[in-house]
């Protein structure tokens, strides 16, 4: 498998673009979605609809990126605090640790 170089930009527009598909289903596809961006404050996120954007990670970015792992490591309310930033950086320090 070839390394994917990855910068901040690129996988917050790459999980933008995610968010945006699942929020679709509830008309919010135009969501303004920062690094700052909360799952569960700003777009309201269910816990379904992080199952999903897990599956959409491992799809895109392969099984180095174990979403369940990462929030699994996190208190009920971290999860609730969680924002795409912090998502995002997970994202890069999984990409950039390769075997």
């Amino acid at each position: 498998m070839t390394v994917i170089q990855a910068d901040r930009a690129t996988v917050l527009a790459d999980i933008a673009a995610m968010l945006r598909g699942l929020l679709e289903e509830y008309g919010l596809e135009d969501a303004d979605i920062t690094m700052a961006t909360k799952f569960h404050d700003d777009l309201e996120l269910e816990s379904i609809d992080l199952v999903s954007l897990s599956g959409e990670l491992r799809e895109h970015y392969g099984g180095r990126i174990n979403f369940a792992a990462f929030i699994a490591d996190k208190e009920l309310e971290e999860i609730i605090a969680l924002t795409v930033g912090e998502l995002v950086e997970f994202v890069l320090t999984a990409l950039r640790n390769v075997d």
